[in-house]
């Protein structure tokens, strides 16, 4: 199959998210590195945190919810940091191909495309340009997407590193990273022995539930079978970083090495011990340990959290959605308040000011 623009990690993760994929989601190949999936989505997802909730907190909410969930066919799949494209098409024979899908659902989004992203060949930044472009004219809207974190390995070591940060923030950092010297740090890669054990499975799922569960945005709740098939593949360069607290994991993340990038994929938490541990703040560390010992260019950390992650000395490269309205009612009214679902976009540009 055509490699195809847009990728930072393994073919595996879309392969397991086709056999897979999340709850009320339906999955499919449209053509060669061109995905799509349909679900019921509901338009709150994506508004700043405050607004959502302020909205849901109306009087009787539960009963109108079903007003602004609409039938949507997403371009893209939700394991991948940008949507893989296929190379064999222009962007207008692209948008063809998609034109018939734009029939059959209200809403048709084509996501997470890059924007001049750092961690993409020149050549695929170019298609997508061409591809927003050539969708605009021919009335898609174009919305602001995410805030996609990453850190260049560009240090000589981690005493290199926190030397980039204030003399109080280095203090603070230090303190929390003798954590670190409580808990035992196991690597283990996808496809070990390990893996094969039900118990261990169900362990780690549950505890990829307890962060969906504490989350603001439910979209994609991932199966136990897609993380399964994800773990037991060997050959594909997963690594699996492991905390524990003599026999008790505290935590997990499942991270890939691709085109020498490490890329952090997934995160499970025993919250009750993360807390007490700063789990999120050691992991953090310790990827980029990983990364600077295995000579590796960059570490990818992923969509959520900007705030802290740019806390944590992360850089961040977006994304633009192209959304085709298909009720002219609607068209109207997300064109009018599309700045309200740009929120990381907003977040970076007071950062910027």
């Amino acid at each position: 199959m055509d490699n195809g623009f847009n990728h930072l990690e393994p073919n595996c993760l879309v392969d397991a998210f086709l056999q897979h994929p999340p709850q009320t989601f339906k999955a499919r190949t449209l053509d060669a590195s061109f995905y799509a999936f349909s679900t019921q989505f509901n338009l709150l997802t994506t508004l700043d945190a405050p607004l959502r909730k302020k909205i849901q907190s109306l009087i009787g909410y539960q009963h109108w919810q079903r007003l602004v969930h609409f039938p949507t066919q997403f371009i893209g799949t939700t394991v991948t940091e940008y949507t893989p494209l296929p190379t064999q098409h222009t962007p207008k024979q692209l948008l063809e191909q998609i034109q018939p899908y734009c029939k059959q659902h209200s809403l048709t989004i084509i996501k997470d495309l890059p924007i001049q992203s750092p961690l993409l060949p020149e050549q695929d930044n170019l298609f997508s340009k061409q591809l927003i472009q050539e969708a605009q004219k021919q009335g898609f809207l174009a919305v602001e997407g995410q805030a996609l974190a990453y850190v260049k390995i560009d240090f000589n070591d981690q005493d290199d590193f926190l030397s980039r940060f204030s003399k109080s923030r280095r203090k603070n950092f230090k303190r929390k990273l003798k954590h670190l010297e409580e808990l035992r740090v196991d690597v283990k890669h996808t496809g070990d022995d390990y893996f094969n054990s039900t118990d261990t499975l169900k362990q780690l799922y549950a505890l990829y539930l307890e962060v969906y569960q504490q989350s603001d945005i439910h979209f994609d709740l991932l199966s136990l079978e897609f993380f399964t098939t994800i773990l037991q593949q060997a050959s594909q360069n997963g690594r699996v970083f492991m905390y524990w607290k003599e026999q008790t994991l505290v935590g997990y993340n499942i991270c890939y090495i691709y085109n020498n990038a490490l890329i952090d994929k997934y995160i499970g938490l025993n919250y009750s011990l993360a807390l007490d541990y700063n789990l999120y703040f050691i992991s953090w560390f310790v990827n980029l340990d990983y990364a600077k010992t295995h000579a590796l260019d960059v570490y990818v950390a992923g969509w959520t959290d900007p705030e802290v992650k740019a806390q944590l000395g992360a850089q961040f490269t977006f994304t633009q959605h192209l959304v085709w309205v298909k009720s002219p009612m609607l068209r109207f009214i997300l064109k009018k308040f599309r700045h309200l679902f740009e929120s990381d976009a907003h977040w970076h540009q007071q950062q910027e000011t």
